[in-house]
């Protein structure tokens, strides 16, 4: 196995532990998810009216509950889930029990949110040693999108901005895979991929419809000069994969509200009255303020949280200059969704760490962190590292003790996370996905250090003893093996000069 491949298996599994770690307890927004994913399940229905009482996240039409949500995730998670409780049943667990139901939602999050997310971080990268960053910077920037960033916390509870960053990642790659083929079936195959990928961004998540359709635009760009057959070809791949996820949310839309509008334009009149005064849906134009907010503010501020996440402007400023098109098409898409949330009423995003909003472009940003660490000299570099320990701190204490951060207050991070964290208050949130009279006060956040027995700090000892060793792996294999690692058709960055 060379050099490259280990790392980035390292890394992906490193990731997926870091992912399943954690598990944040329930919320309007998760519970909404899983009560649609229970309806289905046990109810054969789209309906949630059996558990609607532990969320206000929610439609309501022609006097049913409906989830309020896209439904990719849950779709997603539903084979998932269907084989756990049929396991479940085997180790002699009643599935339908608040134990049950507790361990599935656990699972289905490991398996429907976790995995993805996971392998976004080896495509991630796989993509910057394709544009010429070396093995090191590349896995400074998986580490930190995996751990660093909020993305640790979106791929920890059973929300959907992880899943959405991934698929649009994947769909990122296979775009630029169509470079490199040079058979007609190739073409078609992976136009396909891009077009299924983004095209589940979007069924996971309404807002990802313009960043899908930029990527289409560079499917469609990378062989644009090979003539009229080539485009066509992939025309019809990207436009497969997209009606085929068009089909699954309409028709989802259509079986639940017998129409064609978003889930979110069925709230009661007294529920998100925004959503209906303010705007189309509650977004109006992007406001200034608030975007220096979402992205210095100590309150949701990601370069707050992340502060080496600054450079990735540096780094998708530099890689136009040799990949011009798939730097502007990742700039493009890191721009609209700090401008869609800077453009929403509700901008805070409820409970939440970090621009949950803009969480989706977060994988797509590390691309310019690892350019950028190809480009700067060693003593740069070493200030990037204490930037990113910075975020990897931060992150861990938010995530430890609650991702779902109070909107009051001018810094949560400090003046919640941070005394919590020092006095051991781990997995604070207590409420649960389930409903009240299932949970009866039990089942809200944990972690895998309690679950082996340990309390207070000492249940993040498995978690940094994880990433010691594995930052100590990386270390020797990046002294031991390739130094250089470039993709095989296209060209690297100029090096950087010390």
């Amino acid at each position: 196995m060379t050099t490259h491949r280990k790392l980035a298996c390292l890394l992906g599994a490193a990731s997926l532990l870091s992912f399943v770690y954690f598990y944040e307890g329930g919320g309007w927004n998760q519970n909404s998810r899983f009560d649609l994913l229970r309806a289905i399940l046990e109810r054969h229905t789209l309906t949630i009216d059996a558990y609607h009482e532990n969320t206000e996240d929610k439609a309501h039409f022609q006097g049913h509950y409906y989830s309020d949500k896209a439904p990719g995730l849950v779709f997603l998670a539903v084979p998932f889930a269907i084989v756990a409780r049929a396991g479940m049943r085997v180790v002699g667990v009643d599935p339908d029990s608040a134990r049950g139901e507790y361990a599935l939602s656990w699972m289905v999050s490991a398996w429907a949110l976790a995995l993805p997310t996971a392998l976004s971080a080896v495509c991630l990268f796989f993509l910057m040693l394709r544009f010429g960053v070396d093995a090191s910077g590349a896995a400074f920037a998986t580490i930190m999108m995996a751990v660093g960033t909020p993305i640790l916390a979106y791929a920890s509870m059973f929300w959907a901005h992880a899943l959405v960053g991934a698929c649009l990642l994947f769909a990122f790659a296979a775009a630029l895979r169509l470079a490199d083929v040079s058979t007609a079936l190739a073409e078609f195959l992976w136009a396909l991929a891009a077009g299924l990928a983004a095209g589940w961004a979007t069924v996971t998540e309404y807002p990802a419809a313009p960043a899908s359709a930029l990527i289409a635009l560079l499917a469609l760009g990378q062989v644009w000069k090979r003539g009229s057959a080539a485009r066509w070809r992939v025309i019809l791949g990207v436009g497969a994969g997209a009606a085929v996820c068009a089909a699954v949310l309409f028709g989802y839309l259509h079986a639940a509200f017998g129409g064609f509008r978003p889930s979110y334009s069925y709230y009661d009149r007294n529920s998100f009255s925004f959503m209906q005064q303010q705007g189309y849906m509650g977004l109006t134009y992007p406001h200034p303020d608030r975007l220096l907010k979402i992205l210095f503010g100590c309150s949701r501020g990601l370069f707050f949280g992340s502060p080496v996440m600054i450079t990735a402007a540096a780094g998708l400023w530099w890689l136009r200059e040799k990949f011009r098109w798939p730097a502007l098409v990742a700039a493009g898409i890191v721009l609209y969704y700090f401008l869609f949330n800077a453009s929403f009423y509700w901008w805070k995003a409820g409970l939440t760490f970090g621009p949950r909003y803009a969480g989706a472009c977060i994988p797509l940003m590390c691309l310019g962190v690892g350019v950028c660490w190809s480009q700067v000299s060693k003593p740069w570099r070493a200030v990037m590292i204490v930037a990113g320990a910075y975020g990897v701190f931060v992150t861990l204490m938010v995530v430890s003790t609650s991702s779902q951060l109070a909107m009051q207050g001018g810094c949560p991070i400090f003046h919640s996370s941070w005394p919590a964290f020092w006095s051991g208050q781990m997995a604070a949130n207590r409420d649960s996905i389930l409903l009240a009279s299932e949970a009866r006060g039990a089942y809200g956040a944990s972690n895998l250090g309690q679950l082996v027995g340990l309390h207070g700090l000492g249940t993040l000892g498995p978690f940094v003893f994880m990433w010691g060793v594995v930052c100590g792996v990386v270390a020797r294999i990046l002294q031991s093996g390739e130094k250089n690692v470039v993709g095989r058709s296209l060209k690297p960055l100029p090096p950087a000069e010390d």
